[in-house]
């Protein structure tokens, strides 16, 4: 089946500038504009925000120039430093079409000091200025558009419709593009040993099998595969361990596997998979007649009463795994999403409600945190650095919260599939996501019959 449709707006370049008379520090004060000396790139800020995704929050810098200076140096039309990203599905598409041809997307510019201007809000942040600019979805179906390039007036304008240069200026692109995707449901939840379709529109198609079991000490080829890669740790008596699920093409052959190679164990004197004690597992890729490691996915419950799991994120390469951090804000009631992106990353902001990871899929290093406010449930994205924003859209899966059913649904970039493996390596790796919040429950809670591990009596 072909990819599904899919738009990526990408939003990026921003800067803040304003005015400053070379002569007089003061003539910036006594303008109806607010000066340099009221915000600074630490509390200078935007809110980007489209339609009713979740609005996306980042700092920006702040520039100067003096009466004399000519028209700073704008970027190209190539996105270099990306702020924030929305994908929309052809289905929201559609829905979108039909209340209007344009789409509206809106940058929204604060500060956190006080000043003589600017609207304060009950929070303390003030209102700098807002720019607004109109989308043409259906186009970027087909179509890369440069949507907005360059510097905009935040200010108001003279009687003449000219700039008063007194006012302060934002630097924006945005970009429009496609972005197609496969797209993989789970019939059932992993723990059931579902079939997996790849979905278009109302069409489905039935692409792979899982078969979740319990590891098998026996199994020499893995053992061998996962001996230099996990660590011995002692035993507990209260743990969850030996997870496994295997992804089949619909000719039987094995093309992903997903094994917890890290039991999870609750803390000392604690119900709870700790941070400092975590679960992993490990994602695996066949390689001849065994198997090869391609990520390593940690997994823990946040200390305090916030059901909130964490995750760490690794890669191998050449068999070797370099450590990245980064903490999840994925509730255990509510769910949320599991993303790896190339194209967001670069922007720190103040202390939002959610947090997002970053990740270097060519460095092997973390870079930055860049986070969304957003309502319900929440999002754990692992970004790429700058260099590598080419890579665009990897991978997302979306998880239920741990009293819902939950059935995974599993999108990959085009360009990250180019053979059968890579499409179920993924799955596999989604299908762990979700078993997480399984064994991240608390342990005085029972798990289902499926996730139970047959006692010794019951084997013999």
């Amino acid at each position: 089946m072909d990819p599904c449709s899919f738009v990526r707006i990408i939003v990026g370049n921003l800067a803040v500038r304003f005015p400053r008379s070379p002569s007089s520090s003061s003539s910036s004060s006594s303008s109806s504009g607010p000066s340099v000396s009221d915000v600074s790139s630490g509390n200078c800020y935007c809110k980007i925000k489209f339609k009713s995704f979740p609005r996306q929050i980042v700092s920006v810098p702040v520039l100067l120039r003096t009466e004399s200076e000519s028209e700073s140096r704008c970027c190209s039309g190539n996105v270099s430093t990306v702020a924030a990203c929305f994908s929309l599905s052809k289905s929201q598409i559609e829905t979108s079409l039909k209340k209007a041809k344009w789409s509206v997307l809106s940058v929204e510019v604060y500060s956190r000091r006080s000043a003589s201007c600017g609207f304060v809000a009950a929070s303390g942040e003030k209102l700098i200025g807002r720019f607004q600019v109109t989308l043409d979805l259906k186009v970027a179906e087909s179509k890369t558009c440069l949507a907005h390039n360059g510097w905009v007036d935040l200010g108001t304008k003279s009687k003449n419709n000219k700039k008063s240069g007194s006012d302060p200026e934002l630097h924006v692109s945005v970009r429009v593009e496609p972005d197609p995707r496969f797209v993989f449901q789970f019939d059932g939840e992993p723990e059931c040993s579902p079939q997996v379709f790849q979905v278009q529109g109302n069409a489905k198609q039935a692409v792979f099998t899982c078969k979740f079991g319990f590891r098998n000490s026996g199994d020499r080829n893995l053992s061998l595969s996962l001996s230099s890669v996990t660590s011995g740790k002692e035993q507990f008596s209260k743990e969850r361990k030996g997870w496994s699920i295997t992804i089949h093409d619909l000719s039987g052959s094995p093309v992903a596997m997903a094994s917890m190679v890290t039991p999870f164990v609750p803390s000392p004197g604690s119900n709870r998979v700790s941070r400092s004690s975590p679960g992993a597992w490990l994602i695996l890729r066949p390689d001849g007649y065994t198997w090869k490691p391609w990520v390593r996915l940690q997994a823990w419950r946040e200390p305090g009463v916030s059901d909130v799991l964490g995750y760490r994120f690794e890669l191998y390469k050449d068999g070797i795994a370099v450590a990245v951090s980064a903490s999840s804000s994925i509730s255990t009631k509510l769910g949320g999403s599991f993303i790896i992106d190339g194209s967001t990353s670069t922007t720190t902001t103040a202390s939002w409600s959610s947090s997002e990871g970053s990740f270097d899929l060519s460095s092997w290093s973390s870079i930055r945190s860049s986070r969304t406010d957003s309502g319900s449930g929440s999002d754990f994205r692992f970004s790429l650095s700058q260099a590598q924003q080419n890579l665009g859209f990897v991978m997302s899966t979306r998880v239920q919260g741990v009293e819902k059913q939950s059935k995974p649904k599993v999108e990959v970039g085009v360009k990250h599939v180019t053979c059968t493996e890579d499409a179920a390596a993924h799955v596999a790796l989604a299908a762990a996501v979700d078993l997480s919040m399984d064994a991240c429950r608390v342990f005085s809670q029972k798990l289902r019959n499926e996730l139970r591990q047959p006692s010794r009596v019951d084997i013999v």
